[in-house]
């Protein structure tokens, strides 16, 4: 599946996704509509879907003028059917959508906003997340709790360490800077953060990442890690749930 990654706004990123046999084409996430028709018609593609993972404007922005200019269909979930604009076709968690001949599942992840979805594509071993896990980094908890936004990114964790993450933020650097205050000595992370520093100085993307990699060095997702429990004040007791609960709240006090 050939993936166009297009930056727009301030730091956030489109995708645009084109399935190589039938030539069926998607969109995740069009916070605005211009670029991504610009980009067809360099291209020469017709698009059929837009993909949207939650309801934010910076994410649906683009939805109503896309749809009005080529009669594409929105995909979104369910839940929020009364939030996001235009959606032809709700789906809800373990849906499977196929554009053409690749398969994508539908994973619910509340935590970011309570419908908040991700569109993983089993074919080609690729994650469209939103803003649930970001690179080194995990998503504000505006609507859901820090228990649930936990759960979500269990479900993220057990996917195929290879899998590519596409997320819908350029955040790499800040969150880089934070997940060094809590595990300073982790060498992959210390060796990912100077391979993100570089490719940033040459206004390059650091997305996408891998849920391997996430592994090694997003604190998010290691919160069985013992510098990190530490780091967070977290007592013996504390389950990993609330070890993440500490993090996330200490990540929105970081500057």
């Amino acid at each position: 599946m050939e993936i166009l990654q297009l930056p727009v706004l301030n730091d956030n990123y489109i995708y645009l996704l084109k399935e190589p046999i039938s030539g069926k084409t998607a969109v995740i996430d069009p916070a605005v509509a211009e670029p991504v028709m610009a980009t067809l018609k360099q291209k020469n593609w017709q698009l059929d879907y837009i993909f949207n993972t939650h309801h934010h404007s910076d994410h649906v922005g683009g939805n109503l003028q896309l749809k009005q200019l080529t009669g594409c269909q929105i995909v979104a979930a369910a839940a929020d059917q009364a939030r996001i604009p235009g959606i032809d076709i709700a789906v809800e968690d373990g849906t499977i959508f196929p554009l053409s001949q690749q398969t994508f599942q539908i994973i619910a992840t509340p935590g970011h906003t309570s419908g908040h979805i991700v569109y993983y594509c089993v074919d080609s071993q690729a994650l469209f997340c939103g803003d649930t896990l970001f690179s080194m980094g995990c998503g504000r908890l505006f609507e859901g709790s820090a228990e649930q936004m936990w759960h979500s990114l269990q479900k993220l964790k057990a996917l195929p360490g290879c899998t590519r993450v596409y997320c819908a933020h350029e955040y790499t650097q800040a969150n880089g800077r934070f997940a060094l205050t809590l595990e300073a000595d982790n060498p992959d992370l210390l060796l990912r953060v100077e391979v993100v520093n570089e490719l940033r100085r040459n206004n390059l993307p650091s997305i996408p990442s891998t849920i391997e990699l996430e592994l090694a060095t997003n604190p998010f997702l290691r919160e069985h890690s013992s510098p990190l429990r530490e780091a967070v004040a977290a007592f013996d007791e504390d389950t990993p749930a609330e070890v993440f609960a500490k993090m996330r709240l200490l990540k929105d006090q970081f500057r």
